[in-house]
C-alpha cells in the first residue's frame, strides 16, 4: 500500500528534510519512525528538500508499506507516538500506485515571514527573519510584483553541481501582506532552485530598505549577471504547500496570491 502523507514540521532543531551523513534530519525521523512499527525499513520519499532551520505546514512524501501491518486510517497516529513533537503527520491517505510525491506535484506554496520592528518578540525568533531597520512596504510589493512569471533565476540560486539542468523557473504569483510589525511574502510557483526563495526575498527587503536598486535586481533575471550573494535566514521561511493536480496551482495561487 503506498501511503501519501502530509507533515508539518518546526525545523529549527534539525538539519534539513533530506536524510544525510550524520543524521538528525527530518526524513530520517519519518523513516525511524516506520522502522519502528513496521520492523523494517521503509524508504520515505519527500516532495523537496528543505534546508536547516526551515519549516513546513504542508511536505508532503510517500512510503509503500507492506500489507497487513495496519489500515491507512492508523498510521498517522502510530507515526506519531513514535515521532519527536516537532514533526508530525497531520494527514495519511492511500495514494495511487504510480503517485510519487516528488514527480507528481505541479507547484508549491512557500511563505516568508518577516518581523519589522526594533524589537523582536522572543516566541518570533525561530519564525521569522528580524529586520529592525525601516522598510517601504510599498517598494516591497513592487519588487516582488517583477519576480512573478517565467525567468532564468540562476542568479538567485546557491546552486549546487547539477549537470546543466535549466535554471529558467515559473513563479505564478509572489504576494506581499502586512499586519503590524508582520510581514508575509507568499511565492507560488512550479518549481524552486536551491535557496531561491531566501535569495529573492533578501533582494527585495535591501530594494525597500533603500539599499538597492530594483531595476539592477530585476536585471539578474534576463542579463547573464552576477549571483546575488545575499541569502535571507532560514528561520523564516516555511513551506506551505505542494501542489498537485487536478487541483493546479494556478487555482491555489489565485487564493493566496
Amino acid at each position: 500500500m503506498r501511503l501519501r502523507l502530509t507533515v508539518s514540521y518546526d525545523g529549527s532543531a534539525f538539519a534539513g528534510w533530506q536524510s544525510q551523513r550524520g543524521g538528525g534530519t527530518i526524513q530520517d525521523a519519518i523513516e525511524g519512525a516506520f522502522q519502528s512499527i513496521a520492523g523494517r525499513p521503509i524508504p520515505v520519499h519527500g516532495a523537496g528538500r528543505t534546508d536547516a532551520g526551515v519549516h513546513a505546514t504542508g511536505q508532503c512524501a510517500h512510503a509503500d508499506v507492506p500489507d497487513g501491518i495496519l489500515p491507512c486510517s492508523r498510521w498517522g497516529q502510530a507515526l506519531n507516538a513514535h515521532l519527536p513533537p516537532a514533526v508530525r503527520v497531520m494527514n495519511v491517505r492511500e495514494a495511487a500506485p504510480d503517485f510519487h510525491a516528488r514527480f507528481s506535484a505541479v507547484g508549491k506554496v512557500y511563505r516568508y515571514s518577516i518581523w519589522n520592528a526594533g524589537i523582536q518578540p522572543p516566541l518570533m525568533r525561530d519564525r521569522t527573519w528580524h529586520v529592525p531597520h525601516q522598510i517601504d512596504r510599498n517598494v516591497l510589493a513592487f519588487v516582488c510584483l517583477g519576480f512573478s512569471g517565467r525567468h532564468d533565476f540562476a542568479a538567485f540560486s546557491a546552486r549546487r553541481a547539477d549537470g546543466g539542468k535549466s535554471t529558467v523557473r515559473e513563479l505564478t504569483s509572489v504576494g506581499v501582506s502586512a499586519r503590524g510589525a508582520a510581514i508575509t511574502l507568499t511565492f507560488c510557483g512550479e518549481g524552486f532552485l536551491y535557496k531561491m526563495v531566501r535569495m529573492l526575498t533578501a533582494a527585495a527587503v535591501r530594494c525597500a530598505m533603500g539599499r538597492a536598486d530594483r531595476e539592477e535586481i530585476l536585471s539578474r533575471l534576463t542579463l547573464a549577471g552576477p549571483r546575488w550573494n545575499h541569502v535571507a535566514p532560514a528561520c523564516g521561511l516555511c513551506l506551505v504547500r505542494v501542489v498537485y493536480p487536478p487541483s493546479g496551482l494556478a487555482r491555489f495561487s489565485d487564493r493566496v496570491s
